[in-house]
C-alpha cells in the first residue's frame, strides 16, 4: 500500500492517495478541481473519494469527481451539513453540488480499490466528522493534528465531542502512522499520546 499526499490551494489542506495496485486509488478529502489531474501524474486513477468532513477546504473538488462518475462518500449526520448555510458562512463561498454515494456508520468496514477501510466516527469538529484506519494508517482530517487538534468554533463543532473524539482515537490498539488534515504530513498515534496536550484533557 502507498500514500501520496499533496497540499490543496485551499486554506492548505492536506489531500492523500491511498493505493493498492498502483493504478487506482482513492481520495482522502479533495481540495480542489485539479486534484484528479495531478494525481494523474503518478498513473492514480481515483475510484472514491472519503470525506473526513465537510468544510469547503476539504469537499472544493468534489464536484468535478462527481461529475467524472467518482463515488464520494461521508459520515453519518454530515451529508446535511456539507451544503448547509451555516458551512456557506465559515469560508463565504459555497460548496459547489454534488452527490452523496451514501454515509458512512461509526465502526463500518468497507472495501474499495481493493483496499480494507474502517470508519471511526469522530464528530466535534463538525457534527459528522470521521477518521478512516486503512491498515496501519490512520487519516484524521482535522480532529487530531500534530500536537493539536481541530478548531471547534466553526457550525456545529463541539469541543466536549472534539476531546471525546481524540480520546476515543487514543484508544486504538497499537500504533499508527497518522495523516492530518493539515500541518505536518505524517505523525504517529504513539508521539501524539505522549506529547499531544489535548489527549490529556
Amino acid at each position: 500500500m502507498q500514500v501520496i499526499s499533496i497540499i490543496g490551494d485551499f486554506s492548505h489542506s492536506n489531500v492523500y492517495a491511498v493505493t493498492q495496485d498502483g493504478a487506482h486509488c482513492i481520495l482522502i478529502d479533495c481540495a480542489n478541481d485539479k486534484i484528479a489531474d495531478i494525481f494523474s501524474r503518478y498513473g492514480l486513477k481515483p475510484c472514491a473519494v472519503l470525506l473526513t468532513h465537510g468544510h469547503l477546504d476539504h469537499t472544493a473538488g468534489c464536484r468535478a469527481l462527481w461529475e467524472r462518475g467518482v463515488d464520494i462518500y461521508c459520515g453519518e449526520g454530515e451529508e446535511n451539513f456539507i451544503f448547509s448555510d451555516g458551512n456557506t458562512q465559515i469560508f463565504g463561498y459555497e460548496v459547489p453540488r454534488f452527490e452523496i454515494k451514501r454515509t458512512l456508520k461509526d465502526g463500518e468496514e468497507l472495501e474499495l480499490c481493493g483496499l480494507k477501510i474502517k470508519v471511526i466516527a469522530t464528530p466535534g469538529h463538525s457534527v459528522g466528522g470521521v477518521c478512516y484506519q486503512i491498515g496501519s494508517h490512520l487519516f484524521t482530517g482535522d480532529t487530531l493534528f500534530e500536537g493539536s487538534v481541530g478548531r471547534c468554533d466553526f457550525a456545529t463543532g463541539d469541543e466536549r465531542q472534539l476531546i471525546k473524539s481524540v480520546k476515543k482515537l487514543c484508544t486504538l490498539q497499537g500504533d499508527f502512522t497518522v495523516y492530518p488534515g493539515h500541518g505536518s504530513a505524517s505523525t504517529t498515534l504513539e508521539n501524539e499520546r505522549k506529547y499531544n496536550p489535548y489527549t490529556k484533557l
